[in-house]
């Protein structure tokens, strides 16, 4: 795998940890510093984007798959038509 799309992927998985602890952190101690709805929304906001922060690797490594897969059919369609010569 390319090492930018591999260090993408671990910055996303950072930020996802990342934003796990915070959302716990104000989960838990939150509520008794916070009004109501807005340690409601903090929290669905840090555990949210934590989804995303998941999410995504997964969504580039399979975008990274189909373009190599789609350059190795080219590639090797172009090297059978010059055999073909």
């Amino acid at each position: 795998m390319d090492e930018r799309v591999r260090r993408r992927i671990v910055a996303f998985y950072v930020a996802g940890i990342v934003n796990v602890f915070l959302g716990l952190y104000v989960l838990f101690e939150g509520r008794s510093v916070l009004a109501p709805g807005t340690w409601l929304i903090l929290v669905i906001f840090f555990f949210g984007f934590a989804a995303v922060d998941f999410w995504f690797p997964h969504a580039i490594r399979k975008k990274w798959l189909e373009e190599q897969a789609r350059l190795r059919a080219a590639r090797d369609e172009r090297g059978g038509m010059s055999d073909a010569r």
